[in-house]
């Protein structure tokens, strides 16, 4: 099984969407994958990110925010992607196996619910692209613009 740590600063948007969407298209595409979001210090789920991802059908009822001693195994991930800038910079290190990737994402906080959409799309697209390779042998992307508008089936 291969191990997706996604990680942002609060642990309160961006991650939490970006967990429930890659949980979701690894779940459509057949990939086994073991996904966990996490910050660099704990806050909340925002609403607005529970409002928008419900409106796909998924849920974040059951997700608190964390930080990354609260994930099982912190230091055994064979992905670890970063959201923000700011949780790229605090990122610690990984032993070789893991790679890292980053993936910035305007953060939806004080937007409206359109930014939120917004947002939750791209980051769709992006951990779509991301399951895709995955699942096809290829090396994930390294960046957001090197990811091809994919629907994983």
């Amino acid at each position: 099984m291969t191990r997706v740590l996604i990680l942002c600063t609060h642990n309160s948007a961006r991650s939490q969407m970006a967990e429930a969407l890659t949980r979701e298209a690894a779940r459509k595409a057949g990939v086994d994958l073991e996904v966990y979001s996490a910050g660099t210090e704990a806050t909340c789920v925002k609403d607005d990110a529970r409002t928008v991802i419900a409106e796909l059908g998924l849920s974040l009822d059951t997700h608190t925010s964390k930080t990354l001693f609260d994930v099982p195994e912190p230091q055994n991930f064979d992905y670890v992607v970063t959201v923000c800038d700011s949780a790229a910079e605090a990122c610690p290190v990984y032993p070789g196996k893991t790679t890292r990737r980053h993936y910035p994402f305007v953060d939806p906080s004080g937007g409206s619910l359109d930014r939120w959409r917004a947002v939750r799309d791209q980051l769709q697209t992006q951990f779509e692209a991301f399951v895709a390779a995955l699942k096809n042998g290829h090396r994930v992307p390294d960046s957001y613009t090197d990811s091809p508008a994919v629907t994983v089936a």
